[in-house]
């Protein structure tokens, strides 16, 4: 009998041991909740980051995926990009419209940023630039390529988009969802398109990349110039050394976002 009874204690207690969390799941923190403030703030300062560095002037735009909501992006309001400050980040639905408005002026060509995150869910962040350095190649037949590895992204293609294709004869400028969605299409599955008479779409899977992918790619444009000037064929990477250095790059890009942002803020 007290044997009986020595077996039912035990298996009750190890029913109720059963339903307590093993040392190594209560130890474990819960995941951590997505820093909407922290992505503000770096479109702040990539914003400055990417007009000091010359790849944006008076215009052009920086934008991250909403990590709250996937289903909205958030991007400055109409501003230079010089004066963006977090107070400025607006949050936008993926049709381009702005969910609190308050009066503010949006950006026409938000449709650039809308289309490409309902297009691609890898995509947390958007960059369009008119970099100079980048025109001459979506007008010509010259394709833009990787010349170094820091613009190793490039490597796989550059696809550029023709407006002209989508409709006809415009101003040029993305200002709604079909000509948004036409764009996206063009961009396909890579991290850059260049938009014929007009700049780039930069994409990438944060705001760090997208500023060090806008940056690399002038730079990479200014250096095909020059090689070109030369004369002879130009000896680019390959889609495999392209694969393989973007790896470091992303690994290491970190120390570049460091300093610039250490730049724009005066430090």
């Amino acid at each position: 009998m007290r044997a009986g009874l020595f077996v039912a204690i035990a298996a009750v207690a190890a029913a109720v041991l059963a339903g307590w969390p093993r040392p190594a799941e209560a130890q474990t923190p819960p995941a951590a909740e997505p820093d909407r403030q922290a992505v503000v703030d770096d479109i702040a300062t990539g914003s400055r980051i990417l007009a000091d560095l010359g790849v944006l002037d008076g215009f052009g735009h920086l934008s991250a995926r909403s990590p709250a909501n996937p289903n909205r992006f958030l991007m400055s309001r109409s501003l230079a990009p010089a004066l963006v400050t977090p107070n400025d980040v607006m949050e936008f639905d993926l049709d381009g419209n702005a969910v609190d408005p308050k009066g503010r002026a949006v950006f026409l060509e938000r449709f650039i940023h809308a289309q490409i995150y309902r297009a691609r869910p890898d995509v947390m962040s958007v960059v369009h630039t008119h970099s100079a350095n980048v025109i001459p190649f979506s007008v010509t037949k010259t394709k833009l390529v990787a010349m170094y590895h820091n613009a190793a992204f490039l490597a796989g293609g550059v696809p550029v988009f023709e407006i002209r294709d989508a409709a006809g004869d415009t101003d040029m400028l993305i200002r709604d969802n079909a000509l948004g969605a036409a764009l996206a299409k063009a961009l396909g599955e890579k991290p850059v398109a260049l938009m014929r008479g007009h700049g780039d779409v930069v994409v990438a899977p944060s705001v760090t990349t997208a500023v060090f992918r806008a940056y690399y790619t002038d730079v990479s444009a200014r250096l095909q110039i020059l090689a070109a000037s030369l004369g002879g064929e130009i000896n680019a990477l390959t889609p495999a050394e392209g694969q393989k250095a973007d790896l470091v790059n992303l690994q290491i890009q970190g120390r570049a976002w460091d300093l610039w942002k250490r730049k724009v803020s005066g430090q």
